[in-house]
């Protein structure tokens, strides 16, 4: 057996099998930037067909600017459609303690196949041969293909990823492939491990080798680890106790790295060394960016933008139910875009945990007295989200109970924030825009609804169709007054705008005219969490804050309530559980151009909708020469 005992480790490299292994190895990576440049080619085309539908609604009265016009654009469109047919189809396991073992998309399920179909290939071209280095010569194979892939895991897990970058989306939307490329990297490490031992107790060395070479331990501990992260992966285990997963998880991965490092010869550790790389550079950018967005180096100017303070960002949280938590953090310095989230640290309940939540405002709230906030609305399920509602209902029986009469106790705490991540397409280049969301998952549907009506620029867009479903009037209500300045700003822009609620409760759809009669006498969903005193002016005259401008905006807002707040013809109200299927039908059987739904729940609505999705673009034979136009999917599924 070829050993290299100057490295404490079996040599790769220099043996008998390095030639054909580094040259597989080199492969994989020629395969993975062979992918990333498709990507990026993609991505450039369809920069270009947006840019020309943009440029033709300017330009010409051409009534379904998102049709394609030309040859290529239509071989490009039907290209499209075959391979969203073929993509979307989920199958959804509908018994609540099994639904976790629901299989991905159609679309992820063939990349993992040529995914696999590459790392067999790996595992096995040239060495299941009958000799005598038939079990060193397999061991080494699979070394090898283990190894070159820990650079590939460490990647998909940042969130600054380069393959993220390249490849036009973000880290949550590859991390379903982070842990299926840990499975893989775990099954051929098993077969590593296995064709070694294997030899050894047929040549009666197991115990020599373990006192002989150390190597062997690590790879054994490193194996271990391994088993170890890719069992509380799963989705049962991470989400009983979802902080502590994650702690636990970085630690595991960190410990991998150098038990890795120990048990692999210096010729193999460059792929450690990348995995470290990648691994550093994502926490030290992550920690620039929180510097950057959380620290303001000079003083802030209280005229400019009341609210805004040196370290982190004051923050004001209510309560609104049972269940929600809404938090409206002031004064941040970034831009974003709907349908982009950040990570928020609050170390007043949370010291040491940061979490995601989706940007839940498209722009600068109206009606607060906040230069460029952000708006997040926190579902309480458990661990930080269910103590943050419990510290909001605290604040909230604090405040009620105050012995002031001229002020209450303002609900206000400090937030930290990083971001915004997300690559959220452009929502403004279709036709038609299906938006269905359930629950708090409006607030990833409701500023893309806000952001294309907000859009100053030229659109596309010529009709909506807004569903929101939810069992709790309250989830509901909090969302109508904004719904219902969308719906003047639709009829203002010339857009076809159309809002239905399901609310599956029972009883619910009451609180819901409560819920609207309550916000009747305000002027956005935002102002009524600010106090009474919060609209008084700052020091300094010309600042966002003034009362001047204050004032003119409670009377144009005023106004625009006064022309929506009357009837609520245009919301559909319902108690029984919307039949997505024929919704998302409606909208596309009554357009004439390409449309975009998008959806933002659980597995159950998310699986339903891709199959009702891929279904209807089959049966209407989509860019085939039927003249049916094309229907793209965004699907955002809120799970841990």
């Amino acid at each position: 057996m070829d050993m290299d005992m100057g490295t404490g480790g079996m040599d790769m490299g220099s043996g008998m099998f390095s030639q054909d292994n580094m040259a597989l190895a080199r492969a994989y990576w020629y395969i993975i930037a062979g992918v990333l440049a498709l990507l990026m080619l993609i991505r450039l085309v369809n920069f270009g067909q947006h840019w020309s539908r943009l440029r033709t609604s300017r330009t010409s009265s051409m009534r379904y600017p998102t049709q394609p016009t030309t040859w290529y654009w239509q071989t490009w469109a039907t290209l499209t459609a075959v391979t969203r047919e073929i993509s979307y189809p989920q199958l959804y396991v509908p018994y609540k303690h099994l639904s976790w073992m629901t299989p991905p998309p159609v679309g992820r399920v063939l990349v993992l196949l040529v995914y696999w179909a590459v790392i067999i290939y790996m595992m096995t071209a040239g060495a299941i041969v009958k000799d005598v280095y038939f079990w060193e010569r397999i061991g080494f194979r699979n070394a090898w293909v283990t190894v070159t892939q820990v650079p590939l895991l460490y990647l998909l897990s940042s969130k600054t990823s380069l393959v993220a970058l390249l490849a036009g989306t973000s880290y949550e939307r590859l991390n379903w492939l982070h842990r299926w490329v840990a499975r893989t990297i775990f099954v051929t490490a098993t077969v590593h491990g296995f064709h070694f031992w294997t030899e050894w107790v047929l040549a009666d060395f197991v115990q020599d080798y373990l006192q002989w070479m150390p190597m062997v331990k690590f790879g054994l501990g490193a194996w271990a680890i391994l088993l170890w992260m890719v069992l509380t992966s799963l989705r049962p285990l991470r989400s009983m106790a979802y902080e502590v997963f994650v702690v636990q998880h970085v630690i595991a991965a960190i410990f991998f790295l150098w038990v890795i490092y120990l048990h692999v010869p210096a010729s193999a550790r460059y792929n450690v060394w990348f995995a470290i790389a990648a691994l550093c550079f994502d926490r030290a950018f992550r920690l620039g960016m929180l510097v950057w967005q959380n620290i303001k180096f000079t003083k802030p100017n209280p005229s400019r933008c009341k609210g805004g303070q040196r370290f982190g960002h004051n923050t004001q949280i209510t309560a609104v139910g049972d269940s929600i938590t809404v938090l409206t953090i002031k004064d941040v310095h970034f831009k974003w875009r709907a349908g982009q989230h950040l990570y928020l640290w609050l170390p007043r309940v949370g010291a040491f945990e940061t979490h995601p939540f989706t940007i839940a405002s498209a722009h600068q709230m109206p009606e607060t007295c906040i230069c460029n906030s952000i708006q997040l609305v926190i579902r309480a399920h458990s661990g930080f989200s269910k103590r943050l509602h419990a510290y909001a209902k605290k604040i909230e029986a604090e405040a009620a109970s105050s012995s002031s009469g001229t002020k209450n106790k303002k609900q206000t705490l400090t937030a930290w924030v990083a971001g915004p991540y997300g690559q959220p397409p452009r929502w403004d280049i279709f036709e038609t825009l299906v938006l269905i969301s359930a629950s708090t998952g409006a607030s990833f549907t409701l500023p893309i609804l806000e952001s294309v009506l907000g859009s100053k620029d030229t659109i596309c867009t010529k009709r909506i169709d807004f569903l929101l479903a939810a069992r709790q009037g309250d989830e509901v209500g909090f969302y109508l007054a904004r719904l219902h300045e969308a719906l003047a700003k639709a009829a203002g822009r010339g857009i076809e705008l159309s809002v239905s609620i399901a609310v599956t409760g029972s009883g619910q759809l009451e609180a819901i005219s409560e819920s609207l009669h309550s916000r009747s006498g305000t002027t956005s969903s935002a102002s009524a969490l600010e106090s009474k005193n919060e609209g008084a002016s700052s020091s300094g005259g010309g600042g966002c804050c003034s009362n001047r401008n204050n004032n003119n905006r409670n009377n144009s807002q005023q106004q625009l309530l006064e022309r929506v707040s009357s009837t609520d013809s245009h919301i559909h109200h319902s108690a029984a559980r919307p039949d997505v299927a024929g919704f998302i039908r409606n909208s596309v059987e009554a357009t004439g151009g390409e449309t975009g739904v998008v959806v933002c729940g659980g597995a159950s609505m998310v699986a339903r909708v891709r199959t009702s999705v891929s279904k209807l673009s089959d049966e209407r034979a989509v860019h085939k020469g039927t003249g049916a136009q094309g229907i793209h999917l965004h699907v955002e599924e809120y799970c841990f």
